[in-house]
């Protein structure tokens, strides 16, 4: 009975009262929920002992925290990803924990979300994600991701939100809204610099303060002060010689000090090193696997870690100052009065008819049409049409696999599938042809895909069927790129090259020798190379879609969705054109003499992805901000309201756009801004705003953007302050870093 009563007061933390577990002959006490937050948390911290401050600050679990169970305050549980809830795993293993109620909705990856330039359709992803880890009773999101897009070889960059600071910043901030809507928190990661993923654990970057503010924190610094994140993750790599998950500097002074984040920052998993700067440096709940110089595997040696027991005898003989430990317990008190013990916060809901209607909403979105010569797409099928469908991405899931954000999908939509069902509505006939085999695992942490794709033809032999089969066709469509193995789109590894691995270049330019009315559709989180690019006559740039994809590229390429994607990072025509390695032999850094530390400076500086391109001239094979319609639009000239800008003023530029085709579309209007003659270097044109329109034929509307001084300012890090001068500026409406459709000149004074 006794058993029986304490459950019940348990369960209710999160109700009006939180009870006191009891043992016999102890006075119940309760903590009043009827207060504010500040106020419940000082209550909390007064009952508590130093030993419960100190639990609650690291891992019990492989994803999850204690709480205070003699104050009946529940603990965190946090789930991967940025793109679907994380099936469970044992106590203390990655294995999984072989529940058949932990599969999810896997909606595409941060790429497809950044590309679709729509804050709208981030709301969208960040409550439906945010609903599907309520109802799992999550009560952490670890992610999104706004990591910068430097190099097309970081093998996580499909986890991030592309080049450009300000395109990050303004998608991830509704996506943070969505998520915690639900009384989830998200957990913006990895905050910072982590930029490619080999030797994640040893590169310390070296960069200059005016990169560091204009290029790699605006993403985070809007996550913190304009979506209001209440955890960031820190990341893996060093910074100034420490760890970034402890990290003096990038905690302390800048995410707790400039901008004043009151939430709690959590270890990347194994990112913890040493007790003394966790404690110090700014560092509030460690988690992690084996972090604690115990043998690899040890179960539940969770109280051995950094901030475990070693900082509990620290503050016992009065090395550490319990001030600082208080610090960190009211901010995860504060996360989890947010989360597990919010009574307000709604039930959630688990694949849903709205959650895949939203994962395929989402795809349709941020699907790029790249090119279109002779209007190749969208596919005509009034008359019966035979297709072919050639490519092992057309049949591979891509839900498993890629490290953390792999996912226990309940239902996952092929390209093959999607474009069958779409063709058995409108008379078309699909055959299939396997072209090239690539990897023919289906296998990550225990979640297995099911399917068997071995095929031991050759090369040859694959490419002839091919090219049989389409011969006698009247569209093919090859659909490749990359996948989620290691060496690809991947965590913790990095791809050896720019172009298309497992010999795709000789079947795209077979078929193309074939059948004139190819269209290659690229699945990946990168950019590729493209030599073929001159032979094909239509490109799509599909990202990894999740449980919706197959459908979504049917949509496009049937024509039911006109595709209103834009690239958010550059496509080179070489890997030597983008700027890290056009100025280094080694985009890793320099391996330090007798140590395992890499030093990676960042000697592009604030030219970054089109920063680059458009200020040393160079010709991307895709620019930023590219993608193309099945209709078009026609820009009219731009007014402004004034052409003086003075400080403490704002001006206005108004652009009249017009759908000229014959079929309704979305257009994002983007606006940059030049300094004509600036004091310091700076790139030749920086993104400073977007508009994303539907038009029907026919239809004009108007889009504004505002300018403030604070867009035309850089970073002065000396002063230690953005600063604006005085002098000549550009703003450029366009359709991409390099489709300008007009330009206005105008001076700030």
């Amino acid at each position: 009975m006794l058993t029986h009563i304490r459950h019940i007061l348990c369960g209710l933390s999160a109700g009006l009262l939180t009870a006191v577990a009891m043992t016999a002959g102890e006075v119940p006490v309760y903590l009043d929920e009827s207060r504010d937050i500040e106020s419940r948390i000082d209550d909390a911290l007064a009952r508590m002992t130093t030993a419960e401050k100190v639990a609650i600050l690291h891992a019990q679990s492989k994803f999850s925290s204690p709480g205070v169970p003699r104050l009946g305050i529940p603990g965190i549980w946090t789930t991967d990803g940025p793109h679907g809830i994380r099936p469970e795993v044992l106590w203390d293993e990655w294995d999984q924990a072989g529940w058949t109620n932990d599969s999810c909705v896997a909606f595409p990856a941060l790429t497809c979300l950044a590309a679709t330039w729509n804050p709208e359709t981030a709301l969208l992803y960040g409550r439906s994600i945010g609903q599907e880890a309520r109802y799992r009773g999550k009560d952490v999101i670890l992610g999104p991701g706004v990591n910068i897009y430097r190099t097309p070889l970081n093998g996580r960059n499909f986890e991030y939100m592309g080049e450009d600071p300000y395109l990050a910043s303004r998608m991830v901030v509704p996506y943070i809204k969505g998520v915690q809507e639900n009384g989830v928190a998200a957990c913006v990661k990895h905050f910072a610099l982590n930029n490619h993923e080999r030797n994640r654990h040893t590169t310390n970057v070296i960069i200059d303060d005016r990169t560091l503010y204009e290029i790699y924190l605006p993403a985070f610094r809007a996550a913190v002060k304009e979506g209001g994140a209440w955890t960031i993750m820190g990341a893996y790599n060093l910074y100034q010689d420490q760890h970034l998950c402890h990290n003096s500097r990038m905690l302390n002074d800048i995410l707790k000090g400039e901008w004043g984040f009151d939430g709690a920052v959590i270890s990347d998993w194994g990112g913890t090193h040493d007790t003394a700067e966790a404690i110090t440096n700014g560092l509030d709940m460690e988690f992690g696997s084996w972090t604690n110089g115990l043998s690899n595997g040890a179960s539940n040696a969770y109280d051995n870690y950094y901030l475990a027991h070693p900082y509990l005898r620290k503050l016992q003989d009065g090395t550490a100052d319990s001030r600082v430990l208080d610090d960190k317990a009211r901010r995860v008190l504060r996360l989890i009065f947010r989360t597990s013990m919010n009574r307000n916060r709604p039930y959630g809901s688990l694949c849903s008819d709205g959650h895949y209607a939203a994962a395929r909403q989402i795809g349709n979105d941020g699907i790029v049409l790249l090119k279109n010569d002779r209007k190749v797409l969208p596919l005509l099928t009034d008359s019966p049409k035979r297709i072919l469908v050639v490519g092992e991405n057309a049949i591979k899931m891509m839900t498993v696999g890629g490290g953390s954000s792999s996912l226990k999908v309940q239902r996952e939509i092929s390209p093959l599938d999607g474009i069958r069902a779409a063709a058995s509505t409108c008379n078309a006939t699909v055959d299939y042809a396997r072209g090239y085999v690539g990897d023919v695992t289906g296998e990550y942490n225990g979640v297995v895909t099911g399917q068997d794709l071995t095929d031991s033809r050759t090369p040859a032999e694959l490419i002839a069927e091919a090219v049989d089969k389409a011969a006698g066709a009247d569209y093919v469509i090859f659909v490749g790129g990359l996948n989620k193995s290691a060496g690809q789109d991947c965590e913790d590894a990095d791809r050896e090259a720019l172009g298309l691995p497992y010999g795709q270049d000789a079947v795209i330019s077979a078929l193309a020798k074939t059948n004139p009315n190819l269209v290659v559709v690229n699945v990946s989180g990168n950019a590729v190379a493209m030599p073929w690019v001159k032979e094909v006559p239509a490109i799509v740039q599909a990202w990894f879609l999740g449980s919706e994809g197959g459908n979504s590229v049917a949509d496009v390429l049937f024509g039911k969705v006109n595709p209103s994607g834009k690239l958010p990072m550059t496509f080179p025509a070489r890997l030597e054109d983008v700027a890290v390695h056009a100025l280094t032999d080694n985009y890793l850094g320099t391996k330090r003499p007798d140590s395992d530390i890499w030093d990676a400076e960042y000697k592009e500086g604030v030219l970054v992805g089109y920063r680059w391109f458009d200020t040393r001239k160079i010709k991307p094979l895709f620019p930023f901000g590219h993608g193309l319609s099945y209709t078009t639009f026609a820009y009219g000239r731009p007014r402004v309201d004034r052409k003086k800008l003075l400080a403490g003023e704002t001006l206005t530029i108004t652009v009249p756009v017009t759908n000229t085709g014959d079929r309704e579309g979305a257009e994002v209007v983007q606006l940059y801004v030049s300094d004509v003659k600036a004091p310091v270097v700076r790139p030749a044109k920086e993104l400073k705003g977007f508009s994303k329109i539907s038009l029907a034929p026919g239809e004009t509307r108007e889009v504004s953007f505002t300018i403030s001084p604070e867009d035309l300012a850089y970073f002065d890090a000396a002063a230690h302050q953005w600063v604006t001068h005085p002098g000549k500026y550009q703003a450029h409406v366009a359709s991409s870093a390099t489709d300008i459709a007009a330009t206005v000149p105008f001076t700030f004074e």
